[in-house]
């Protein structure tokens, strides 16, 4: 009798435990999507393709992703140095962020933004979902 009350138990406290996790990750991932709503205009691959001309391409991975292959166009400044080398960046012309997927960018763009950038875009699914023209550094391993 005790040994099934303490099995029980453990079923009803693993579910609560399931559950919260559930309830985390869920609000994560939708906290996740308002910010890049918010703070950029997300576009698909067509869109990013037909104004690249046009824009600042910007790769926020790390520099070794970036030599292993980038969007032709795009140039490197990766997450982590972002808070210092945003004032590299015009204002005055769109800029198109994209990562591996769209978490980095999401971030990137939110700082862009509190320093009064507008015009931003991230590329919907990101490097890994890209299709169009790339290039990869002949030295990457």
């Amino acid at each position: 009798m005790i040994a099934a009350a303490t099995t029980g138990n453990m079923w009803g406290s693993l579910i609560v435990v399931f559950g919260a996790l559930a309830i985390v990750w869920g609000g994560s991932y939708f906290f996740n999507r308002w910010q890049m709503h918010h703070y950029a205009t997300v576009i698909d691959e067509d869109q990013f393709a037909s104004g690249i001309h046009r824009a600042q391409v910007v790769d926020v991975r790390q520099g070794k992703d970036f030599k292993k292959g980038h969007i032709l166009g795009a140039r490197n400044i990766p997450y982590a140095y972002l808070t210092q080398q945003y004032s590299e960046l015009r204002s005055d012309l769109p800029i198109y962020l994209y990562d591996a997927g769209t978490t980095t960018a999401t971030q990137a763009a939110r700082i862009l933004y509190k320093h009064g950038y507008r015009n931003l875009y991230i590329l919907s699914g990101g490097y890994l979902e890209w299709h169009g023209k790339i290039k990869k550094d002949k030295y990457a391993d």
